[in-house]
């Protein structure tokens, strides 16, 4: 049935249309407050950085910014720990004697304008004025990280020191096995348990309970097999002579020794929660001519 019109005005069915379309979009707005402050988070079993980024829809990266007791280490949480969780993807951060907004904006490569915008800033657009000691939020803002990562260990005579890297350091690992550049999943199970790939965690961390067996993911030669510093605890690094390197860490024991080939798919150790970990998994790293890449570019 076509709707009653009258001259000037719409037929009545456009106008029931338009109230409808409305009274939803107030609906669905009223639900979705917009979240301005910070709020806390106790990390309990199971968490991880990536996966409470998720929860709370921001970047992985704004938690390790905002909590300095991480020193950039999403592998340093552990339980009971409370973590300030930003309102939004960004940098949260306190105001210092002397600090400008332009010059805090530059630091932290945003806009003047977004920062005064935030909602939760509560800055007098009229008089833009910030107390020192004041958290403000600069809306995705974003600083360099302190990467917690193990050198890349070339095959050879290395000249490794112990005493840096870690007792696990081989002193030198010629010959031997090269890799096909086909890869296989280094653990039985074939998915996350923890944090992904990000800029703050260059690995994934792939579920295996204590004592899982753990695989060489492609053909290659030992050149790192013990403890090693900077929170990876019992590791193993496999050089496939190709180009690329796989590095496995916080295993509870490694059966791999160094200059030892190893062929894809061969047991080299078992998974563990030794060094900065968050309860038992693998850790595994792909590092491509010197450089990290996504464990996802090469794994089936």
């Amino acid at each position: 049935m076509a709707g009653i019109s009258l001259p000037g005005f719409a037929p009545l069915s456009v106008i029931d249309a338009v109230i409808r379309q409305t009274n939803a979009h107030t609906e669905a707005t009223s639900t979705e407050e917009l979240v301005i402050e910070a709020r806390e988070h106790v990390v309990s079993k199971g968490d991880s950085i990536f996966g409470i980024a998720q929860d709370y829809k921001i970047s992985p990266e704004t938690i390790l910014w905002a909590n300095d007791q991480l020193d950039d280490n999403p592998d340093m949480i552990s339980l009971g720990v409370k973590l300030t969780i930003p309102p939004t993807t960004g940098i949260y951060y306190k105001w210092q004697e002397g600090d400008t907004l332009q010059s805090v904006a530059d630091r932290y490569h945003a806009k003047v304008d977004d920062i005064v915008a935030w909602p939760g800033n509560k800055i007098d657009l009229s008089d833009p004025k910030i107390e020192t000691g004041t958290y403000i939020m600069i809306p995705d803002g974003w600083r360099e990280f302190v990467q917690w990562v193990v050198p890349t260990i070339p095959r050879g005579p290395a000249g490794v020191l112990k005493t840096t890297l870690g007792p696990g350091a081989c002193d030198t690992n010629e010959g031997g096995y090269g890799g096909s550049g086909w890869f296989v999943w280094p653990a039985d199970n074939h998915f996350i348990s923890g944090n992904d790939y990000w800029s703050g965690h260059l690995a994934i961390d792939i579920a295996a309970g204590e004592g899982a067996n753990i695989y060489a993911a492609d053909s290659g030669v030992v050149v790192f097999a013990g403890w090693s510093y900077g929170g990876y605890g019992n590791m193993v690094m496999i050089d496939h002579a190709n180009g690329y390197q796989t590095v496995y860490a916080h295993l509870s024991r490694i059966v791999a020794t160094c200059g030892q080939s190893v062929a894809s798919g061969q047991r080299i150790g078992f998974s563990g929660n030794t060094g900065n970990s968050f309860g038992a998994h693998l850790h595994f790293e792909v590092r491509y001519l010197g450089g990290w890449i996504s464990p996802w570019t090469v794994l089936p």
